[in-house]
Order: structure tokens, then sequence, then C-alpha cells
């Protein structure tokens, strides 16, 4: 069987082709679109209508390839960016309309659980007990379970774009009072899923989504160009440097670092704050690197419950072809 999926996120818009051959996706072609959809919301909280347009050409191109690749019609989602933005009603029906499918935006917490059955699939059983966070550009993820699904999933407004434009957008590189402001911040929203996460004590934790890759490579893991199967980890002690290296440069130079790519170089140190603090307040010293993530987990999901789970789903934020609707929470 070949699926496909599209995930439309704050940055990019990215189509997955894979085969399940043997109970995993394995990918055949990829693609994607630098958008940037993040950084074009109005005022309002909306995405601006040029915005919108791009991402209808986007989608209708995935769609065309998938069908190129004989894959089915790719289930489609987007993240934060279109969940929280004001006029999300209009953007499903804008994208239904024009390219005839489905865009969803996915509950965090369900973003949180496809995500842990990615890490556990590519972390094993011998894993144990594991704990997973994954930060975005509109919100933090973290679960933690024994089993295949989680047993406890939740996602926080600590994304690395959203934190970046409330409490860095000062200055360029930001004052010390606006990053101290942000890592109060941090504190503040992890409390209570750190202490919970801290009292599981899970015997591994796997940091998936760009942000964290990037900030591995800065801190010393392999390059991309290694491959996937390359093991990296990364350590707290290691990205508390990382901070102090990227707030002293203004958003410019930190895309000369390694790793750190020109379209993230803002965002990026509002990802190391996250990312140690959340370390910290856990009691982490060193987490592994996943390269599997959300747009696995919704393979994952399809290849072991049937391709007619994801039609079976009914979450705030979904178009359908048959009557136009929208429904939302």
């Amino acid at each position: 069987m070949r699926v496909s999926v599209v995930d439309a996120g704050s940055n990019t818009v990215r189509l997955v082709v894979a085969d399940s051959e043997g109970g995993l996706p394995l990918p055949v072609h990829t693609m994607k679109w630098k958008l940037r959809l993040s950084q074009q919301m109005e005022p309002d909280g909306s995405l601006a209508d040029s915005a919108v347009n791009q991402l209808i050409e986007a989608v209708a191109a995935a769609r065309d390839a998938a069908q190129s690749w004989s894959a089915a019609a790719p289930r489609s989602f987007a993240t934060a960016v279109v969940r929280d933005a004001t006029n999300r009603a209009d953007i499903l029906r804008a994208v239904l309309a024009r390219t005839g499918v489905p865009l969803r935006t996915l509950p965090g917490e369900l973003e949180a659980e496809l995500t842990f059955l990615a890490a556990r699939r590519w972390m094993g059983w011998r894993a144990g007990s594991l704990a997973v966070l994954d930060i975005g550009g509109g919100s933090l993820e973290v679960a933690f379970g024994r089993g295949r699904l989680p047993g406890f999933a939740v996602s926080l407004p600590l994304g690395a774009h959203h934190l970046t434009d409330k409490h860095l957008g000062t200055g360029d590189p930001p004052t010390p009072a606006d990053l101290k402001a942000l890592r109060r911040k941090v504190r503040h929203e992890l409390r209570d899923v750190a202490a919970r996460i801290r009292w599981e004590n899970p015997a591994a934790v796997a940091v998936t989504s760009r942000t964290f890759q990037q900030l591995a490579r800065l801190c010393g893991a392999a390059p991309g160009r290694q491959g996937v199967f390359v093991h990296r980890s990364m350590d707290r002690a290691d990205l508390r440097a990382a901070i102090d290296t990227l707030a002293a440069l203004p958003a410019a130079e930190r895309a000369q670092l390694p790793g750190i790519s020109r379209p993230r170089a803002r965002q990026s140190l509002a990802g190391a704050v996250i990312g140690h603090t959340a370390m910290k307040l856990m009691g982490l010293r060193t987490v592994t690197v996943c390269p599997w993530a959300l747009r696995e987990g919704v393979l994952l999901r399809c290849i072991e419950d049937g391709p007619d789970w994801w039609d079976t789903l009914h979450v705030a934020g979904t178009a359908t072809a048959a009557t136009g609707s929208l429904h939302l929470a």
C-alpha cells in the first residue's frame, strides 16, 4: 500500500509519499514548499489572504504529486499556525473548495499522541518508558507512556516562533531583560507538566522537530548529510552554552552557525530556551534526537489501524468534501 501525508506547518508545507511494506512508512518521494506562514499573520491573528493562496497552491501541488506517485489522496493537516488563526474556518473552506483536499487542524494533544507513536516506533520497545518533546512554531507538545500510545499527552502555547514574536521582538539581538522575561514565561507554563515527567522518571527521552534537530547540530550532533540512522543526542549543558551563543548574535549572524538555517535563525534562541528549560525542570541531562515526528505518526496510524482510521477521526476544524461544512469546537 502506498500512502501519503501533507503537513502544513509554520514554515513549510511538506509532502511525504511512502510505501507501507513491512508495517513501516518507507519514503519514496518527498517535496516541500517554504511558505513561512507564521511570518504572514495579520495583527488580528488571521492568516493573510496572500498566504492562504500560497497554502492552496502548495496543497494542490502536493495532491497532484501524490497522484503521480500512485498514492492515495494525502491525509492533510495543518498545525498551530492554522489551528490558532482567527480565520481558520475560512482557510479550511477555501482549501477544500479550490483543491478538493480536506485540510484538518488536529488538537494539540492528538499531535502529541501521534508524535509519541512515531518516536516509540523509532526508539523501539527496548527504550522502556518514554517521554517525547516536540517544539513547533506555535506550540510545544509533551507526551509520556510505557506502551504504543502515551498515557499522558499535552500541548502548551510555547512555540518557538510564537514566543519570539511575543517576548523577543523588541531587539536583535534581544535585551537581557527580554530574555529573562522569556525564561520566566516558559518556566511558568512548564511547571506542572515538568513535575509530571520528573515524577514518571522516564527511561528514555526523545526530542523531535526541526528546531530540536538544528539545536542538536549546533551542540555538536552529526550533520544531516550523514543520514537518519546516525545516533544523535544533545546534552543540557551544551544547550545552555548554545543559549549564550545565540543570545549574543543578531538573527543574520546566527544563520552562520552550524545547523541553524536562515528561516529559523530568528526563532532559534526561543527554541533553545524552551528546550533547555524543559530539560532542566524535568531533570533531564541528555536527550535522543528522533528523526520521526508527527508526519510519520499519521502514516503509522494509517498503516497499523487501517486507512479508514483517518476518516473516522472527529476533530475540530475539519471541512468535508461532501457538504462543504466545517466542524469547529
